[in-house]
């Protein structure tokens, strides 16, 4: 890979990461301004440590390694950058059944914002969609079952990959709805600091399969989803510490976050029937839809329940 195409990659993973984690960063904030400083401490030091080095680096590595288990851990790690035609040949093989996969979950993430969630609504056409929520499980049903029968045509393991993605899409909204009921609970009630580190780090984890999900947009490489999410979440920790209620100004953020997401969907989904689609388009669309919702939040200003 040529070293601006690295850079490019490395910059869209960490706005991306970081974008996709704003939610993450507020509840962080809130629960954190409820404990000692010794646990908000160990929080911010050692949970980085885990946040970075075991979710966000292990995770896309289990994920090809699982993806195409012939490379083997080490292979997994390297394949991206390896001249060897075998691991060539895995990673090719291997790479339709994980964009598939991941490409299927963001865009039902994208499509269960769209309907269920509450936004503040930034285009035109979002508030009529959101009166229609009853029609999201028709929207990703048909969906599947389009995508599921294109696949079958191709390779049986892409249908299966895409199951498998949209049963992850549920498996992961299930726990995220549990624990932002729990955030209450640990604003409000009585709960020891152990209990919110505990109940931080599963949050953390479930908000980063978002950002590992995406990563796959923009690079098979593991090494550089690492670097590129991992600088991501360090950007994510210092929001939490200093900046968490600002975030809250920019009333649009959350749209670009979701926007980017369908579109990395998209691109993944493509990418895994064979369009060959540029390696800079990802960061690129990333950038350039995040921009736009930004300097609408800019032009806006903040949203009335923080004026």
């Amino acid at each position: 890979m040529e070293i601006l195409s690295i850079l490019l990659t490395i910059a869209g993973l960490c706005l991306f990461e970081t974008i996709t984690s704003i939610d993450n960063a507020i509840i962080n904030a809130e629960v954190l301004s409820t404990m000692s400083e010794r646990a908000k401490r160990w929080f911010l030091v050692w949970g980085l440590l885990f946040a970075v080095f075991v979710i966000r680096g292990m995770l896309p590595w289990l994920i090809v390694w699982a993806s195409a288990p012939s490379l083997g851990p080490v292979g997994a790690l390297t394949a991206t950058f390896s001249s060897d035609p075998a691991v060539i040949a895995a990673v090719a093989e291997a790479a339709p059944v994980l964009l598939v996969g991941g490409g299927t979950f963001l865009v039902f993430l994208f499509f269960h914002w769209l309907f269920l969630e509450k936004k503040e609504f930034g285009i035109r056409g979002e508030r009529y969609i959101a009166t229609k929520g009853v029609w999201f499980f028709a929207v990703v049903s048909i969906l599947l079952a389009a995508i599921v029968w294109l696949a079958l045509g191709r390779n049986p393991l892409m249908a299966f990959g895409a199951v498998i993605g949209s049963s992850a899409f549920f498996i992961v909204h299930g726990f995220r709805q549990s624990a932002e009921e729990q955030e209450k609970k640990m604003v409000t009630g009585d709960l020891s600091d152990i209990s919110k580190l505990f109940y931080l780090e599963i949050i953390d984890a479930t908000f980063s399969i978002d950002g590992v999900t995406g990563a796959f947009a923009f690079t098979l490489s593991v090494p550089l989803i690492i670097i590129g999410n991992g600088i991501g979440a360090l950007i994510v920790r210092e929001l939490t510490v200093r900046n968490a209620e600002n975030i809250r100004n920019y009333r649009y953020l959350k749209n670009g976050a979701m926007y980017s997401i369908f579109c990395l969907g998209v691109i993944m989904l493509l990418d895994s029937f064979g369009a060959e689609i540029p390696a800079y388009v990802s960061p690129v669309i990333t950038f350039a839809i995040v921009g736009y919702f930004l300097f609408m939040s800019i032009r806006a200003g903040p949203p009335e329940s923080t004026s």
